[in-house]
């Protein structure tokens, strides 16, 4: 996301095949590159700024064609776009005994490497996530094409949407919900085992399930978000994720754990989906659909980029109780500035679209 400010740009300019070409090389790259890493630095250049810029060249510009070739549905568009990020995710899990460990992704990934890892090591189980990678980018590179040329050059940024309250207010809500939206994601799994509420092994799942309902998430909203406008959706969304992060303080049984996961996992899926239908609702000109979607993004990756650190210094010096305090508090925080964008574009008419 944070390379969002420079991708949003070259894509206005016409430069789309370039970025999914340059992007595609970088995911593929990095996770084989993975496979040969033995010290902490080279996981950190390889996973994390390899495949990191790879997947930030890809992101601005996937979301952004879907704008030129939906208009009435392009809510419905983009959540099935983002439901596939829910399901594999470029990220991997490996289990506690492996020094090589990130405790994130979305459902396939992170279910393909800890079956394989045992059986034939990290390198290769590493490599089997590259090469699917390698698949399913191909196709997409196949099929992409960008239906509408730019007119002329646009500029890096389009500092004059800072200007325009609406769009100010939902990337400020944006960038403290998504400070506080992925702690469940990354100390969900430790919280379970810490506690006893799980075993090791559906600990590890309990970040599957949150996935797996992300993917519903991610689609089912934005179907009514096409009716009643995304900002209608995604506001209650935020709220009701906070409210749900809070809920973890008091949980200590299976079936409660599993609840939250789910009910987590579906409404945080809005607040990934929909932010990009907003940017696109938020922006009357279509030619700067990329740059302001980008420069956002930019902005709101960098509350994303903090969040989770801070959560594990909370973590270390407090508890978990303190770590879902902070999350679900900033989640709100973001929600209520995301009301106060939508009060400046619609006011007080609760039943218009926006």
């Amino acid at each position: 996301m944070l390379v969002g400010a420079l991708t949003g740009p070259i894509y206005d300019a016409g430069y789309f095949r370039a970025l999914l070409t340059v992007g595609s090389f970088g995911v593929v790259f990095g996770h084989m590159m993975l496979s040969l890493a033995t010290t902490y630095w080279q996981v950190i250049l390889a996973q994390g700024i390899c495949v990191g810029l790879g997947a930030g060249c890809l992101f601005v510009p996937s979301v952004a064609i879907l704008s030129t070739y939906f208009s009435t549905r392009i809510a419905t568009a983009m959540g099935l776009a983002a439901a596939g990020s829910s399901l594999g995710k470029l990220c991997l899990y490996s289990p506690p005994s492996c020094p090589l460990t990130s405790h994130t992704g979305g459902v396939i990934y992170p279910i393909v490497f800890y079956r394989l890892e045992p059986r034939i090591g990290f390198p290769w189980a590493t490599r089997v996530i590259g090469f699917i990678a390698l698949g399913t980018l191909i196709i997409a590179n196949s099929v992409m094409r960008v239906r509408v040329l730019p007119a002329a050059r646009r500029a890096v940024l389009d500092l004059k949407a800072f200007t325009e309250l609406p769009y100010l207010f939902f990337v400020l809500g944006g960038f403290l919900a998504f400070m506080g939206l992925y702690a469940p994601f990354f100390y969900i799994e430790s919280y379970a085992i810490t506690y006893n509420i799980t075993s090791e092994s559906l600990g590890f799942y309990t970040l599957a399930i949150i996935n797996s309902a992300s993917v519903f998430g991610r689609v089912l909203p934005n179907l009514v978000a096409d009716r009643t406008g995304p900002m209608n959706i995604i506001i209650p969304c935020c709220v009701i994720s906070g409210i749900i992060a809070l809920c973890l303080i008091p949980v200590r049984s299976e079936a409660a754990l599993i609840v939250e996961c789910v009910l987590y996992g579906f409404f945080s899926g809005a607040l990934v989906s929909l932010p990009p239908t907003v940017f696109v609702h938020l922006s009357p000109n279509r030619g700067l659909i990329g740059t302001r979607m980008g420069q956002g993004f930019s902005i709101i990756s960098i509350g994303l980029l903090l969040g989770t650190p801070i959560c594990g210094w909370i973590l270390n010096g407090s508890g978990f109780t303190e770590v879902w305090v902070f999350a679900g508090v900033l989640i709100l925080a973001g929600g209520s500035l995301m009301f106060v964008s939508r009060f400046f574009k619609a006011g007080f008419k609760l039943v218009q679209r926006v």
